[in-house]
């Protein structure tokens, strides 16, 4: 469900970023490690502490969904990070406004302009 993504130069006195990716969006394995790289480069450039990226997996929704939810409201996490609005998107309509609605993070996306 949830992966760490460690950076180098982690500091822990910043604000913590957690990702959500949705699998079956994605062709393979190795495009969701180069997604956890990129989510972790864009925390350090955006002045995050990467923690953990919450993969849903065929077949498991809302698993990992509902624990990205809980680890935002149990850390007290201001953003999440998914690497395109269409990872929320299969979700419902209008979930991103219910999720920073419900949780008080902010979502941001690897692939906004």
């Amino acid at each position: 469900m949830g992966r760490r993504v460690i950076v180098d130069d982690e500091d822990f006195t910043k604000p913590m970023l957690l990702g959500y990716v949705r699998r079956d969006l994605l062709v393979t394995d190795g495009q969701v490690n180069q997604l956890e790289r990129e989510m972790a480069r864009f925390a350090h450039a955006e002045g995050f502490s990467m923690g953990s990226t919450y993969v849903e997996k065929p077949g498991t929704w809302p698993a990992a969904f509902e624990a990205l939810v809980e680890s935002v409201n149990r850390y007290d996490v201001t953003a999440i990070v998914l690497p395109s609005l269409l990872h929320f998107a299969v979700l419902g309509p209008d979930i991103k406004n219910i999720f920073e609605r419900a949780t008080d993070a902010r979502v941001l996306v690897l692939d906004s302009p």
